[in-house]
């Protein structure tokens, strides 16, 4: 049964895709199911194989390593505001994001990130049947963030289409960023970061290939990664404070969303008897059973769900986390592919005034489309989950 729900929920999923699609005779169906069949691969290699809990033991343990240096710097200067054998959400998972950052633009200013990426992205392009451009970028988000990445291709802002610029801030916004990955792993289990971060990446071209279908030409098709010339001091200092900024955004974020969704419950629970997020959770519920959750846990999955899109993905984790309901091991994975990615409402207004500090036209150009660009994102998350609740 779960195999035929799992089916009709890729149908529905790209249908949906399909539905705000403008382009659909031209949509190309052959690169859309390669890049579904790489997807449930590499989902099997990663969830079912010694090999992928080889690699992403690896991947987590490495991590581990770089909180642990992390952590003495945090230790250093905050060291007395937590009590002993407390655990404060800010200390022990934001601040690390500074060290992690510091360390990203020691890797990209030696030109290590800035080859590993090219190439893995000329790769990707065999395989989703776009420019090379687009799949360099999706690469370079997963790495640098949905910001950021926009500062590697600045010179080509300004000469990209629509069409072009709607794939490049789906994939933006359907990826992380390398950055906080060690603190999604401190909230989720490191096997479902990391599978859904291959699967978002392949998730991105698949739902923007239904949304809006194009082919770039030869001579449109040029890479060229723009490089701010630093000394190594300046750039460390730069990737420094940006850490830390990162890690104040996210603490501030959710201070407002929690006690905002908390003041909700309380006051639908006054006024319905029932509260804000029970009522999300009956929205989303369908959608919840689609991707591969039973029926009984999905009220309580898609109020999880739903949350990550209007507030945020850590909000919904924490959410996660301190669940008084009981999900099954299944409905975990399903649930915890489904929140990492940077689909909801603040990342349209972040990826917007990322592009207009650079390019005003295209900040424009990207503003306008703000909505349809949530929509494929949010699409892109159901799409992994799917796979994922197939598979596991």
């Amino acid at each position: 049964m779960k195999y035929i729900i799992g089916v009709l929920s890729i149908i529905i999923i790209c249908g949906l895709a399909a539905l705000v699609s403008k382009k659909r005779k031209e949509i190309r169906l052959r690169p859309i199911f390669v890049m579904l069949a790489t997807q449930f691969i590499m989902a099997m290699l990663l969830l079912k194989t010694n090999v992928g809990n080889t690699i992403i033991m690896t991947f987590a343990k490495g991590f581990g390593y770089l909180l642990s240096y992390a952590q003495e710097g945090v230790n250093f200067a905050f060291g007395n505001l937590v009590n002993q054998g407390e655990m404060s959400f800010f200390v022990s998972v934001l601040l690390p994001i500074v060290f992690i950052s510091a360390l990203i633009g020691i890797l990209q200013h030696w030109h290590i990130l800035g080859f590993i990426v090219k190439y893995i992205g000329l790769g990707l392009s065999k395989i989703n049947g776009m420019g090379k451009l687009e799949s360099y970028n999706a690469v370079a988000s997963a790495i640098l963030g949905q910001s950021e990445v926009f500062i590697s291709i600045k010179k080509q802002l300004g000469l990209l289409p629509e069409h072009r610029l709607y794939t490049l801030c789906t994939s933006a916004m359907s990826t992380i960023s390398m950055a906080i990955v060690g603190a999604y792993m401190q909230l989720l289990d490191p096997r479902y970061v990391v599978t859904a971060m291959v699967l978002n990446l392949l998730g991105g071209f698949i739902i923007a290939s239904i949304i809006n279908p194009y082919q770039v030409q030869p001579e449109e098709d040029i890479l060229t990664i723009q490089e701010e010339r630093q000394s190594f001091f300046e750039m460390l200092s730069e990737y420094i404070l940006d850490g830390f900024k990162v890690a104040v955004i996210v603490a501030a974020m959710l201070i407002g969303f929690i006690a905002l969704i908390t003041m909700a419950n309380s006051i639908f629970t006054a006024v319905l008897g029932i509260s804000f997020q029970e009522i999300l959770g009956y929205i989303f519920a369908p959608l919840a059973f689609l991707v591969g959750i039973p029926w009984e846990e999905a009220v309580q999955a898609g109020g999880i769900m739903a949350t990550k899109i209007v507030s945020n993905e850590f909000v919904a984790m924490h959410l996660l986390m301190n669940s008084e309901f009981k999900f099954s091991e299944h409905s975990i994975a399903v649930i915890s592919v489904f929140l990492v990615s940077f689909a909801n409402f603040s990342s349209i207004g972040i990826i917007v005034g990322a592009i207009k500090a650079l390019d005003s036209r295209q900040g424009n150009t990207a503003a306008r489309f703000g909505l349809k660009l949530l929509y494929g994102a949010s699409l892109v998350s159901f799409l992994s989950a799917t796979v994922v609740g197939l598979l596991y």
